[in-house]
């Protein structure tokens, strides 16, 4: 009976298109934009209900990943039950995305990067757990200063009704680590990006992928540097900006 659940929920959550069909959760419609030529290949598109990332098939895991907050969304999600049922994205061609047993064993989190706090009904909940979202995270870092950070963007969202959210790994450094046979690429950094269009503001906020209690504010146009990612949606008068810190954090 287990199994068969499962397998209802895996069907149920799987649905992602490679059309990157989703424009409505970044900021103008415009997706960010990949610069770093050596994660450029085998890159997907993945469009889910309630968020899209672009997927490499070279590190197995999400180079970002995009979602619109709202406070009616997020109220919502206040009512919503954490899944935990992880499962392997049957849109991806076999070999480029992670396996569970990838995980298993390995020391680290299943790390999301559109957080399962955020999703606000059964479906968005159910696909936020594709292994296409999640990326190997410190176990402390993900449960403590990472929760808390995106408590501390949620919070922000309600206040001013809205916020565009980007959110995924860095890979700094000559040798990177990996996991399991699929030879996942272990984050050294983290990173999200927030813009509230209402508020006029958009930085970005830093951690490394270690069990700290730390974390640095960026501007953009600094995130933008360290992650060879851009942000286009997101006016340019707007990337030089640096917030103090994030409240409860």
């Amino acid at each position: 009976m287990k199994k068969f659940f499962a397998s209802l929920l895996i069907a149920f959550a799987a649905h992602a298109t490679a059309a990157p069909s989703c424009t409505q959760f970044v900021p103008n419609g415009q997706f960010p934009v990949l610069t770093n030529a050596k994660l450029a290949p085998k890159t997907r598109m993945l469009c889910y209900s309630d968020f899209a990332l672009f997927h490499s098939g070279v590190s197995h895991g999400p180079l970002w990943s995009a979602e619109y907050l709202t406070r009616a969304n997020l109220d919502a999600a206040k009512e919503q039950v954490r899944t935990d049922k992880f499962y392997e994205e049957p849109a991806l061609p076999p070999g480029e995305g992670a396996t569970l047993a990838d995980y298993r064993r390995s020391g680290f989190d299943r790390g999301h990067m559109s957080p399962a706090g955020d999703r606000w009904n059964d479906k968005a909940m159910a696909e936020s757990f594709t292994l296409a979202n999640v990326v190997p995270q410190n176990r402390v870092n993900n449960q403590r200063l990472w929760s808390r950070i995106e408590t501390a963007v949620r919070k922000i969202a309600l206040k001013y009704g809205e916020a565009y959210v980007v959110t995924g790994p860095l890979y700094t450094g000559g040798q990177l680590q990996t996991i399991g046979a699929t030879r996942i690429f272990v984050p050294t950094q983290l990173f999200k990006v927030v813009y509230v269009p209402s508020k006029n503001m958009a930085f970005a906020v830093v951690t490394e992928n270690v069990d700290t209690s730390r974390y640095d504010t960026k501007t953009v146009h600094e995130l933008e540097a360290m992650s060879g990612i851009r942000f286009p949606g997101i006016p340019e008068s707007l990337k030089d900006q640096r917030i103090g810190g994030l409240k409860g954090v």
